[in-house]
């Protein structure tokens, strides 16, 4: 029976829980990103580009007239739509901002305080979750701390902001003790709890429905009841997928995206040792870092030295002292444990790596591997084992050292060790994010007053060919003007829908059709020159504009009298030759690897022009014979030249000295 005390203790876990996550926060961020109009750090970026694609989604979403489903924008994948599910915006918190608006300041953002909230609650459900194994008060929460640092978390919190509701992990482990004590297999809270998890982020979805599955399959198996259990997972899967269409993530066909399949992402064999965090962040004091395969990085599990000691330390004693209690205790919880095998087999994948190495690749149809693609980053599926590894070491050494007095000392060498080893993390988080509060972490390519004179020009922008130039920048760019864009800088988007959009715009491009409100972009120089010949003369700027990232191709109607600065490159007769972006297995970046003599362009109007009239090629004041030019690759251009090495040429701007008549 709950008593009065019980619920009193349960009540200060939860505060006590959600005080340490806040204390936490403010530790790491400080206050700066509780303030609403402070949106610096989402345009600047922080550890990474993610948060401007977060930020930019919310910015089209708010932007959009109302509709159902929710979370759809019209100028995200124009014209077809989008959720902004699929740029991380946090689609409840999205839709629930929209509605709010017109009583919004001009500049918002939600992502610090949903920040805040999540490791509040990490603490709270991190709390109440050991209360279940933990005498007192003091105990759980000392432990709370391996919770509330948690590096996985830490690792997404304000970087992959909406994955970093790592709370609705805890509160499903919490729910399942709670029911195997209790004898119950439903709770309204986890009930909620399941439907939620898609309208923050749909990885969390298979995470906690596993912990689900569990309770209620050990439950059917030992009561012999079947039905029940059934239904009530039945009705839950029905209204998960009911808020998932409320929240726009099945609206159109979101195909396109990363070309990773699923084992690209997967988690390396030594990931809860090594320390190694994305863009070079060291995780650990004591440990060093490990190598890494291919995506590895986005299935960063590193447990900490503490944790990992404390694994250590009740390992051996359950092997050597107590092997009968820890077969008892699998059989016990066995549907767990089959549900922790299957999650961790996942992340691992079928491409098998161990530090640098790739040990095996199992060969799986290839129907199933674009079926679990859905979810390619397949090593965040071990979220629910790492945070089960971390509850038994906190158990173990409750159940190993017994006095209470003892656990407290026990636990509380173990936390210590732990915070001092994951300290470099927590550091360089911390000044990350103060060096994005400062100036922009990632400054923008899109420098040139270009882009402030084609402000207020257009009312969208096509993306004609591959990711734009810093993407990301040019999303927010379009989203504070209010228009539309094709470009594929969301998640997922429909692939097919962009294909055939573009097809349309090139084909009206060829006819020398150009649209008066549209702004078009080409990633790929190639297409560019392909594409701008029957329009060069119908009033539009067409050429190339440099940035820090890369260039620009652009082709902007009713431009052509407009007076640009130096970092834009204007198409004309004078306009430079540049080898081909072409690497595979013979070539190296416009280069033939065999012979390194010869070089690749793009064929189009303009290039053969210049080289099939040319008797050598100019770069950095040196020349260099053409010996032959070879047009057999259709799109390609293939130049044989008198030269030694030919990867001098590349990122170089090339001119031609034309044959004598």
């Amino acid at each position: 029976m709950h008593t009065a005390a019980d619920k009193r203790r349960d009540g200060l876990l939860l505060l006590g829980g959600a005080v340490l996550g806040a204390v936490a926060f403010l530790l790491i961020f400080g206050l700066s990103p509780l303030d609403v109009t402070n949106d610096s750090f989402c345009r600047g970026g922080y550890i990474e580009k993610d948060i401007q694609q977060h930020y930019a989604g919310w910015l089209f979403y708010r932007q959009s007239d109302l509709s159902f489903p929710l979370c759809v924008t019209d100028n995200i994948n124009a014209p077809q739509g989008l959720s902004v599910a699929y740029t991380d915006s946090i689609p409840l918190l999205a839709a629930f901002f929209r509605f709010l608006s017109p009583l919004l300041p001009a500049t918002f953002q939600y992502f610090g305080w949903f920040t805040l909230l999540c490791l509040m609650a990490q603490g709270a459900a991190g709390a109440r979750l050991l209360g279940l194994f933990l005498d007192g008060i003091t105990g759980p929460l000392l432990a709370d701390l391996l919770f509330v640092f948690s590096p996985i978390l830490w690792e997404r919190a304000l970087r992959h902001t909406s994955l970093a509701a790592h709370f609705f992990i805890l509160a499903a482990l919490y729910f399942y003790f709670l029911g195997r004590r209790s004898g119950r297999h439903c709770f309204r809270g986890l009930f909620a709890l399941n439907i939620l998890t898609i309208t923050i982020h749909p990885y969390f979805v298979p995470m906690t429905y596993a912990v689900t599955f569990a309770l209620l399959l050990e439950y059917a198996v030992s009561r012999h009841r079947y039905l029940s259990p059934a239904l009530w997972l039945l009705a839950d899967l029905a209204l998960t997928v009911a808020a998932g269409w409320m929240f726009g993530l099945f609206y159109g066909t979101a195909t396109g995206g990363s070309d990773a399949l699923y084992g690209y992402f997967g988690m390396n064999l030594n990931s809860l040792w090594n320390p190694a965090g994305v863009n070079g962040v060291d995780w650990s004091f004591f440990l060093p870092k490990q190598n890494q395969v291919g995506g590895n990085y986005d299935a960063f599990a590193y447990l900490g030295f503490g944790v990992l000691a404390g694994l250590f330390i009740c390992l051996i004693r359950m092997l050597f002292k107590a092997p009968k209690n820890l077969w008892a205790l699998i059989c016990r919880h066995w549907a767990l444990c089959l549900v922790s095998i299957i999650l961790t087999a996942f992340a691992i994948s079928h491409v098998i790596t161990a530090n640098g190495a790739t040990l095996a690749t199992l060969p799986l149809p290839p129907a199933l591997i674009k079926v679990f693609s859905v979810f390619r980053s397949g090593g965040r599926m071990f979220w629910p084992v790492y945070y089960l590894l971390m509850l038994a070491v906190c158990v173990g050494f409750s159940r190993l050292l017994k006095r209470r007095h003892i656990v407290f000392a026990g636990l509380t060498v173990l936390t210590v060790l732990q915070l001092i080893d994951l300290m470099p993390g927590l550091m360089q988080r911390r000044q990350a994010f103060a060096e994005a509060q400062k100036q922009d972490a990632f400054p923008s390519s899109m420098t040139s007053d270009f882009w402030q004179q084609a402000a207020g020009r257009y009312n969208s922008i096509a993306s004609m060919s591959g990711l734009q130039t810093d993407a990301l920048h040019l999303a927010l760019y379009t989203a504070d003007l209010g228009m539309a864009t094709n470009d594929p800088f969301a998640a997922r988007y429909d692939a097919s829908a962009l294909e055939a959009q573009r097809t349309v715009y090139s084909q009206e491009l060829a006819t020398g059709e150009l649209r008066s409100d549209t702004l078009y972009l080409f990633a790929d120089e190639g297409a560019f020159l392909q594409a701008v010949e029957p329009v060069k003369n119908s009033g539009a700027w067409c050429g190339r504009i440099d940035g820090a990232d890369g260039s620009w191709y652009v082709i902007a109607p009713g431009m052509a009298d407009c007076g640009l600065d130096t970092a834009c490159i204007p198409y004309d007769e004078n306009y430079p030759l540049r080898l081909a972006d072409y690497t595979d297995a013979l070539w190296n970046r416009g280069v033939l690897d065999s012979t390194k003599q010869t070089v690749c362009f793009a064929d189009a109007p303009f290039t053969r022009r210049k080289l099939e009239s040319a008797a050598a090629i100019v770069a950095d004041g040196r020349t260099y014979p053409i010996l032959t030019v070879d047009d057999s690759d259709p799109g390609w251009l293939m130049v044989t030249l008198e030269i030694e090495d030919a990867t001098v040429l590349w990122g170089q701007e090339l001119e031609t000295i034309p044959c004598k008549n």
